[in-house]
């Protein structure tokens, strides 16, 4: 059955979480984050710190950006491709914002489906947020993430986890309630079921006590995406803010801006 420009799709839930086919030039996004990412790490020079290990495996490593000057606080930023895809190396550049506000950021990988499950990559960003928190320790902490990073953002703000000096999480365009997932074609590699739905996603779970929200999604997302953000915000009963004329791929470029709604909502009040 076409649905939209001859785009056949399996299913309901595969249009409704399908992205890049929505987005004029789409395949343009990956190269120009890679080139940005590049340039921002050059810039830095010795403040740029790649590959730090925090585990055996291939992709248990985060990079550290650090402002000039004593870091106020540490800000996390957990990468998206629906469990599936990238690394850290292609977001370098979001870490300016926070860098310019006098504060270091982390970004992890950590290893995708279907090599791991969902669950497993939410232990492996807990890992990786404790590891990087030694790295800068004493300051307050915030985990923000886009898509499935906004998920293991979320997840890292959850009471069943404990992320030392965590003071709060904005998750991006989060996917806050899996089971619709299970539904997808994707699912051949997430391998998602009943079981770990209920254990992984924020949606259903407790917010840890003493941590904030955040939701931040763009206005111009897909429908399934900002019915994702308001169940995580109505069910932690916190803030969500739908960002007039972003998509999913550049609802991210506000981290990059020290000034920008998101940035501000990721570390206003604190360090």
């Amino acid at each position: 059955m076409g649905w939209r420009m001859g785009q056949e799709w399996r299913s309901a839930a595969d249009r409704a979480y399908a992205n890049g086919a929505f987005i004029p030039g789409a395949e343009a996004f990956p190269p120009k984050w890679e080139a940005a990412a590049a340039s921002f790490r050059a810039s830095l020079g010795g403040r740029a710190l790649p590959g730090l290990a925090y585990g055996g495996g291939e992709r248990q490593r985060f990079d550290l950006f650090l402002p000039e000057g004593a870091a106020r606080g540490l800000l996390v930023f957990v990468h998206g491709g629906y469990w599936m895809a990238f690394g850290r190396e292609t977001w370098s550049h979001l870490a300016a914002g926070a860098v310019a506000r006098g504060w270091a950021c982390a970004m992890p990988s950590y290893t995708l489906a279907p090599e791991a499950r969902v669950s497993a990559m939410t232990a492996e960003v807990a890992r990786a947020c404790r590891a990087a928190a030694e790295a800068v320790p004493d300051v307050p902490v915030v985990v923000t993430g886009h898509s499935a990073g906004g998920h293991l953002a979320a997840r890292m703000g959850c009471a069943d986890q404990a992320v030392p000096g965590l003071r709060r999480v904005v998750p991006v365009s989060p996917l806050a309630e899996l089971a619709p997932l299970m539904e997808t074609e994707m699912n051949a590699t997430l391998r998602l079921d009943g079981p770990e739905c209920a254990a992984e996603s924020p949606a259903r779970l407790a917010r840890a006590a003493g941590v904030a929200c955040h939701v931040w999604v763009g206005g111009q997302e897909r429908p399934a995406f900002l019915w994702q953000a308001r169940v995580l915000s109505e069910e932690w009963g916190c803030p969500w803010t739908v960002e007039a004329g972003r998509h999913h791929f550049d609802v991210l470029e506000g981290l990059a801006d020290p000034g920008a709604g998101l940035v501000e909502a990721c570390l206003g009040g604190l360090g």
